[in-house]
């Protein structure tokens, strides 16, 4: 299946490109989506101790608010990819938005926890159904410097929702008191959802399709129970989950092997498979790509909740305080990934190692204040070095995808969008359930709540570090890369992704 952009000619190829007029209109609508849709995995965290008064529910039903969703998207996130490429993007974005609209809207309408559950598993499905629409859209509107701006703007849509999400939630609580007021972090979604898929149906380019396309079903089914497999145990970590069901991990891992053995399988008999092999073996730059970011979001997801845990707990803050504790990082990180959109073509995986590196001093910086500067000081002496880091972070998100995504065959790029940010999306579980979990170790045996905290942001640190590695090792490929083709008569290489073209 092939399609191409809106405008272009009747001769033109699968790939060919003729810019939308209204693109950084369009962009906008899936930026604001994709925002909600991942705010949504941290703002309800805030919110759970109220959740669980007012619902009269036990901690594991009230967890199952949070790792549901979780779950739920994560699995959605390739197959969505795939449909999109082989059907229709802007539908299935649409549609996907809608449902997540009311989704929102059930979630907070909820009578009982079991259908706040039942509504956030839906509404996690219907955000992975949209995620990777976003990328793909971004690399069917976009080429060029052009493009790298999106993603600039998206990698900042990325990394603020996650360090807000808790900023926000407890801003909602603030203003909407009462105990009924956690229901308003849904219902905020339901007037921009609206807005946004109105929008979206004026603005999103529409494709026209050239060819049939085909879900790989067995593919889907092998993905999604080795997904699920290794994600359950992390999303029940709080309820012991990783003891009870550890065994979970081989499974997981080897239904996995049969889904990459069954990749294998359908591309030598020339079938259309859900994720292709070629992507991480001859795409360049894919693989390692996504393997910083799965690394990174280590260590990145689970630190908010580390931050939450010590300030509320340790230090008596209120929701919101201890989300204005971090906005430092939010702030940097912002404004950061803008500028890094606008910069990846000049110093492409330079970019990652730079900010990979000023998350480490800030963090690590920030860990040694915290650990050892007077308790009443420490957040607001700290807030400088956490502003490195999210200049950091800045630089890491946004350049990573581009320098990931930007070899992508367009038709290719919804699969291989969504399988990046399940890597993001396992990389996150890893981190939510590993950080807190050692935190709590420590702070058992120590009863010191900022020993317990030094312990996991160094945890999380060296998550980051392997990160680091792996971009160094990518930007000093390229810059061989890059020596060759001076060294080349023509100036040019072998093209990697010649294969796609045939």
């Amino acid at each position: 299946m092939a399609m191409s952009t809106a405008g272009s000619g009747p001769g033109a190829g699968p790939d060919a490109y003729v810019p939308d007029p209204r693109r950084w209109k369009a962009l906008w609508v899936t930026l604001v989506a994709g925002f909600m849709s991942l705010l949504d995995v941290t703002i309800v965290a805030v919110a759970l101790p109220t959740v669980q008064r007012d619902l009269h529910a036990s901690a594991a039903q009230v967890q199952w608010v949070v790792s549901g969703y979780a779950l739920t998207f994560a699995l959605a996130l390739v197959t969505a990819g795939r449909l999109g490429d082989a059907l229709d993007r802007r539908r299935i974005f649409l549609l996907a938005l809608g449902a997540f609209v009311l989704c929102s809207a059930a979630c907070g309408a909820a009578p009982d926890v079991t259908l706040l559950v039942v509504a956030r598993l839906a509404q996690g499905l219907a955000a992975g159904c949209m995620a990777p629409q976003n990328s793909a859209l971004i690399q069917q509107m976009f080429r060029g410097a052009e493009r790298g701006r999106a993603f600039g703007l998206f990698g900042a849509i990325v990394g603020i929702s996650s360090a807000v999400g808790p900023i926000t939630g407890g801003a909602i609580l603030a203003l909407a008191s009462g105990p009924q007021g956690w229901r308003w972090i849904f219902y905020v979604n339901v007037p921009i959802g609206v807005v946004a898929v109105l929008l979206g149906r004026h603005l999103l380019p529409r494709v026209r399709r050239t060819g049939k396309g085909s879900v790989d079903v067995p593919g889907v089914l092998l993905l999604g129970a080795g997904v699920l497999a290794v994600m359950y145990p992390l999303v029940q970590a709080d309820s012991g989950g990783i003891g009870r069901l550890w065994w979970l991990f081989p499974v997981g891992a080897a239904i996995l092997a049969a889904f990459v053995w069954w990749q294998r399988r359908l591309l030598a008999r020339d079938g259309q498979p859900l994720l292709d092999p070629r992507l991480f073996t001859t795409v360049r730059g894919y693989a390692i790509g996504a393997g910083v970011g799965t690394l990174y979001f280590i260590g990145f997801s689970g630190v908010w909740l580390v931050f939450a845990l010590y300030y509320q707990h340790g230090l008596g803050f209120s929701p919101l305080r201890s989300g204005l504790a971090v906005t430092p990082f939010a702030v940097g990180s912002a404004s950061a990934a803008v500028l890094a959109g606008r910069l990846v073509d000049r110093f492409g995986r330079r970019l990652t190692v730079w900010g990979l590196t000023a998350v480490l001093v800030g963090l690590g910086t920030t860990a040694l204040l915290l650990r050892y500067a007077p308790v009443d000081s420490a957040p607001w002496i700290a807030a400088p070095a956490l502003f490195v880091g999210g200049v950091g972070g800045g630089f890491v998100v946004s350049p990573n995808i581009t320098m990931t995504l930007r070899d992508v065959p367009v038709r290719m790029a919804g699969a291989a969008g969504g399988a990046l940010q399940t890597g993001q999306r396992l990389g996150a579980a890893v981190g939510t359930a590993a950080l807190p979990g050692l935190f709590y170790l420590v702070l058992g045996r120590s009863d010191d709540y900022r020993s317990a905290l030094f312990v996991a942001l160094i945890a999380a640190l060296a998550a980051m570090l392997s990160s680091l590695a792996l971009a160094a090792f990518d930007a000093l490929r390229d810059r061989r890369t890059r020596r060759r083709q001076q060294d080349t008569p023509d100036g040019t290489v072998e093209d990697p992704v010649h294969f796609w073209q045939s």
